[in-house]
């Protein structure tokens, strides 16, 4: 299997090394306050260098096992993560399906940009890992992100109490999910 390589105009997006690790730390150093409303409490040890390189390496392995592709954005010149889409619990057999997450830097908010990146992920899925549904889900207070997977197509499908553990609280989420268009 080729590691995926997804360009769009704006950025390319790929998995990266475990020794490009300092590429995805400045990303989370860089966006902790604008992504700690919506992502799990996250202890010192996420934001350093040893963490990442580790996350990285497993990284690798979901890839080429299988159950997931967690890929970062890069700026054109390559230097610097402007967001994050990872396809989780990848399951094929009669399911073929993932979870969806993703993540924008904070100065790319409102740009579009994370619909370009989505869209490009979202065919990748379908049409080279063969994959039927795409779930995703998102906080009712993170109206921008049901926007978002609203335009991209994804459909409610339900609502759930306590789904999450987010920034320390259980919050409720809508589940949304893709399918294939493709027979």
């Amino acid at each position: 299997m080729t590691l995926p390589y997804i360009k769009t105009p704006r950025a390319h997006l790929t998995l990266l090394t475990p020794d490009k690790a300092g590429l995805i730390l400045d990303f989370y150093q860089r966006n902790r306050a604008h992504l700690t409303p919506w992502e799990p409490l996250r202890d010192a040890y996420f934001y350093t260098l040893p963490y990442w390189h580790g996350r990285l390496q497993d990284s690798y392995s979901q890839c080429f096992n299988g159950t997931g592709i967690n890929l970062v954005a890069l700026d054109p010149a390559g230097e610097q993560v402007i967001a994050i889409c990872n396809a989780s619990n990848i399951m094929m057999g009669i399911f073929k399906a993932c979870h969806l997450g993703y993540a924008v830097d904070q100065h790319y908010q409102g740009q579009g940009l994370m619909q370009e990146i989505l869209t490009a992920v979202i065919n990748y899925l379908f049409h080279e890992r063969g994959l039927h549904r795409i779930m995703a889900c998102y906080m009712p207070t993170n109206r921008r992100s049901g926007v978002l997977l609203a335009r991209l197509g994804f459909e409610r499908e339900g609502y759930a109490r306590e789904y999450l553990l987010i920034n320390g609280r259980w919050e409720d989420h809508i589940l949304t999910s893709l399918i294939n268009p493709a027979p």
